[in-house]
């Protein structure tokens, strides 16, 4: 199935995003923009472009990550280490609303494209730099990756089991970081649109990204001094709440979050009304003083059952619950299928499925752009911005620029 059509102007048409970005945190943030119907430039070393390209091969010879966050890019292969690169770039600056980067510590300051600088040479530019710590720090100059600043904030020993701290599986301190980006661009472009500002300064590190998604546990071992242990797919808030597995072969997930939850699971779905009364499980914090306790007896209870039998039973009685999915079973997943989630895009290698962004905004139909080759748009974009033939083909011959082979 082809891209749908926008019914009307995207959100974000007119508005021109420069991206010095590489892996997951700044391209989720510009792809974001992207999937809205900003135009993104990616500008990209001629040499191999973003490293993310190449971690693996597994869509068709492109790499997954680089598929699931470049979408709806245009990729301009500019030399950055040179002064004519730099020329080109802030040439496409001129015209841009916004410059998004990502690159390693001190990278900003030795091009000259601090926000600082852009005050002076591009004063109506949104600059947003996504880091590591932030600055200030004794770890402000430190490279950081998702799983580092992950370790570093707290995260990991929240995660896994008590004894195998574990990282979250999918990146989250680059996807939120990436998000939050985001939001702070949508927010300027707002204050300007309002004449309140024009250009702005915005910054944005894994590390206090992870540190506000830590904002739970954090606030209870300030007031308890206590450190959460992890509890696998249970939480150390609310009991009961975790996975159970069933008479089939399968696991259910099964959640409680107050006590009238708790009273309809023990009376109508366990008919434990010996359960409901318990003292010991009166109260939230005593369930959860208690959670071996009620666990075992919930996980003898689903072992005597499959899985349909519990969830009808659960969705009868209000209790929240889910099947235990892997990522191959989500793929064919009814309520991704049924709700047609998946679009075509293009990519250097064919289409692909890729799924509609979350928002789902009245009237608008994301342009779900293709994923572009190493490159793909250098001649066309410089020639937009002002760029003639011969100073196109001057730039090539110093290798300056590359232009995608098909």
């Amino acid at each position: 199935m082809a891209a749908h059509a926008a019914a009307d102007p995207a959100p974000l048409a007119g508005v021109t995003v420069v991206a010095l970005e590489q892996a997951v945190s700044a391209p989720m943030c510009t792809r974001t923009l992207a999937d809205l119907g900003a135009r993104v430039l990616k500008i990209e070393n001629p040499d191999g472009g973003d490293f993310a390209r190449y971690y693996d091969d597994v869509v068709d010879g492109l790499a997954a990550h680089f598929v699931w966050v470049n979408r709806g890019k245009e990729s301009v292969a500019l030399n950055l280490k040179s002064p004519a690169g730099m020329e080109v770039l802030h040439r496409l600056l001129d015209h841009a609303d916004v410059l998004v980067s990502n690159l390693a510590p001190g990278a900003t300051a030795r091009l000259g494209i601090t926000p600082a600088d852009l005050e002076h040479s591009h004063p109506d530019l949104i600059a947003v730099e996504i880091d590591g710590f932030g600055a200030g720090g004794p770890l402000s100059g430190k490279r950081a990756y998702d799983l580092l600043a992950q370790a570093e904030s707290g995260v990991c020993a929240v995660t896994g089991a008590a004894g195998a701290p574990a990282k979250p599986g999918p990146p989250v301190a680059d996807v939120c970081s990436g998000l939050y980006a985001a939001i702070s661009i949508l927010a300027m472009l707002s204050a300007r649109d309002r004449r309140t500002r024009k250009g702005a300064a915005v910054t944005v590190s894994l590390f206090d990204t992870m540190a506000e998604v830590m904002g739970y546990q954090l606030t209870y071992t300030r007031h308890s001094g206590i450190d959460q242990q992890p509890l696998g797919m249970s939480s150390p808030a609310v009991a009961p709440y975790g996975a159970y597995p069933t008479g089939d072969g399968q696991t259910v997930v099964l959640g409680t979050t107050n006590d009238g939850e708790w009273q309809r699971l023990s009376r109508e779905l366990l008919g434990r009304a010996d359960l409901a009364d318990d003292p010991r499980f009166r109260s939230n914090s005593d369930r959860v003083r208690h959670r071996e306790v009620l666990d075992a007896e919930i996980g003898a209870w689903c072992a005597g059952h499959d899985l349909a039998h519990i969830q009808q039973a659960a969705d009868t009685a209000g209790i929240g619950n889910a099947r235990y999915n892997t990522p191959r079973e989500v793929l064919d997943h009814p309520q991704l299928t049924e709700r047609d989630r998946w679009r075509r895009i293009d990519t250097p290698v064919g289409q692909i499925p890729a799924l509609l962004p979350p928002p789902i905004i009245a009237g608008f139909d994301p342009p779900m752009g293709a994923v572009p080759a190493l490159g793909e748009h250098t001649n066309a974009v410089l020639a937009e911005f002002g760029l003639t033939d011969d100073e196109i083909a001057l730039l090539r011959l110093h290798r300056l620029i590359a232009t995608a082979v098909p």
